[in-house]
């Protein structure tokens, strides 16, 4: 399949591949109603950012998490750039900083963990 080219495509796509509840932020910690982590905790298994069309600084990032305690997996959704929450900026880089970037034949890009 491929890469998706909005948030809400890729949002869906970790829907259809298991990641069924939606994390929130709150305090350091992702949750959601069957589960609790650290950020620092949770094992990230994909990502993906995006930039608006119009403006790069409009930026988002999805991540597909897994919580280890629990095993379940859900999407993640926030804004990334300058337009973030400080407190969640903070811990996003953190988890990002977990995967390389590259750019594939298309143009677009590809994050691998590290």
């Amino acid at each position: 399949m491929d890469a998706p080219d909005t948030v809400t495509e890729a949002l869906d796509l970790l829907a259809r591949e298991g990641y069924e509840v939606e994390f929130q932020f709150h305090s350091g910690r992702l949750m959601c109603d069957q589960a609790s982590c650290t950020v620092e905790d949770a094992e990230v298994e994909r990502v993906m950012r995006f930039e608006g069309p119009s403006d790069p600084g409009d930026e988002m990032i999805v991540f597909g998490i897994r919580d280890p305690g629990t095993g379940i997996r859900g999407r993640f959704a926030s804004a990334f750039g300058s337009s973030a929450d400080p407190e969640i900026l903070d811990h996003l880089v953190g988890l990002a900083s977990r995967f390389s970037v590259e750019v594939d034949s298309e143009g677009r890009q590809v994050f691998r963990p590290r």
